[in-house]
């Protein structure tokens, strides 16, 4: 395959450091709430990829000025005070999850009519749990196609606010939504979450950015959450590194038994991704912690049980580590993986024995029982994660070539180039 990019193995340990782009996660929901603040908020380290492409040209089409600098990593964005200025917008949300599903909800408090779509994959993904949770609400908002997934029609009158429920073992990014905008709501809102709560790690980011912003959400039992008319303030904020983008180069050592540290991260950030160490630790890597980074060291790997529900991002690049380990790993409880840029769960096992490896999908996860690696052109399935974490699988095998490279653009752009300079080879 023409377009395909050849990962050239390392002769000796990957040592090193770097200092990822910014988090998509964290970009996205402070470019959100900056939106709807009183004032002008200054956001540094943001991230520059397709993801967050689609979420200003949408905050723009929105009414909202959002102005990016990508030479400075900066952006200026002028907030509405709670409310969209546009009274209609077709918005165009590419595969973009976290930008449709926190969209809707921005929309929700708006006065107008609003339509927000994506590509063919985008109309597979389901957001039909928080266009019911918005429907209690008195919001009018339907999917179109009766799907259950977007195309997403809404003739908006703005938030009144009160009591609804929403499904927690879909995705995390419905409550998100739902709570970034609770504070613009005319009344006080309580959200009621039924199910298990899939990726909290993810709630209890999008508080923090909240928090950040000056907004309070009161929290009486886990599943309940309840948040009073407030104002975003607008303010400066600076934007972490993204953790589940550090796990591709914490992998590489632990893969090669070379030691890499990630700057900017520490075991206190937002992101719950960063926990993804303490996987690698289980399976035999040492994790040091500094003041403003965190290093992983290779060593003799072993395979795990392992329940990956609260760091699904990172499911993907922990199968690939699993397949340098002696012995088998089961990932489990991350079924709600399947709903992601594409099913993930069957994508991994797909790619996996492609290689030439034993792998068996479950309804929940899957398992991974190693062998010799065999050369592949692993197909990318659109997903930039599949990208990433196959690419790790070419540091010590010979042969992997990674099909569609550019879909990484969806969150980093630069990954290659990146991965190149940490392990000192040149594609």
């Amino acid at each position: 395959m023409e377009d395909a990019y050849l990962v050239n193995p390392v002769t000796e340990p990957v040592r090193g450091s770097i200092r990822p782009p910014g988090s998509k996660s964290l970009t996205n929901r402070a470019l959100v709430i900056a939106a709807l603040a009183s004032g002008t908020t200054k956001l540094t380290g943001v991230l520059a990829s397709d993801d967050t492409r689609v979420m200003v040209e949408s905050l723009n089409r929105l009414g909202v000025s959002v102005t990016h600098d990508v030479d400075s990593c900066t952006m200026e964005v002028a907030g509405c005070g709670g409310k969209p200025p546009a009274e209609t917008a077709e918005l165009w949300l590419e595969n973009s999850g976290t930008s449709i599903r926190f969209l809707t909800a921005f929309c929700a408090l708006g006065t107008g009519e609003y339509r927000l779509d994506g590509n063919e994959r985008m109309r597979e993904r389901p957001i039909s749990h928080l266009v019911d949770s918005l429907k209690l609400f008195g919001v009018d908002v339907e999917c179109e196609l009766e799907t259950s997934c977007p195309p997403v029609r809404m003739v908006a009158k703005g938030f009144a606010g009160g009591r609804t429920s929403i499904a927690g073992d879909i995705s995390s990014q419905y409550l998100s939504a739902l709570l970034m905008a609770a504070p613009c709501a005319s009344k006080s809102v309580d959200i009621e979450v039924t199910g298990d709560l899939v990726s909290k790690p993810y709630i209890d980011m999008t508080m923090g950015v909240m928090a950040q912003f000056g907004a309070t959400v009161l929290c009486p039992d886990p599943h309940r959450f309840t948040i009073a008319p407030q104002e975003y303030k607008a303010t400066n904020y600076d934007i972490e590194p993204d953790a589940s983008a550090a796990s591709y180069f914490f992998a590489a050592a632990a893969i090669t038994g070379g030691a890499v540290t990630v700057e900017g991260l520490t075991s206190y950030a937002l992101q719950g991704d960063v926990h993804f160490v303490e996987a690698l630790e289980k399976m035999g890597c040492e994790v040091d912690y500094g003041d403003d980074s965190i290093t992983v060291r290779g060593r003799k790997l072993s395979g795990v049980d392992i329940d990956m529900n609260a760091i699904s991002d990172t499911a993907q690049t922990l199968a690939v580590v699993a397949l340098f380990a002696e012995g088998a790993t089961r990932i489990h409880n991350v079924g709600h993986m399947r709903h992601k840029e594409t099913d993930r769960v069957a994508a991994v096992v797909n790619e996996i024995r492609r290689m030439g490896i034993e792998a068996e999908e479950l309804d929940d996860g899957l398992t991974i029982t190693p062998g010799q690696i065999q050369p592949a052109t692993i197909e990318t399935y659109d997903d930039h994660r599949m990208a990433m974490s196959f690419a790790l699988a070419g540091l010590r095998t010979e042969g992997i070539r990674i099909a569609d490279p550019l879909c990484t653009c969806k969150t980093y752009p630069h990954f290659f180039s990146d991965l190149e300079k940490l392990c000192g080879t040149n594609s």
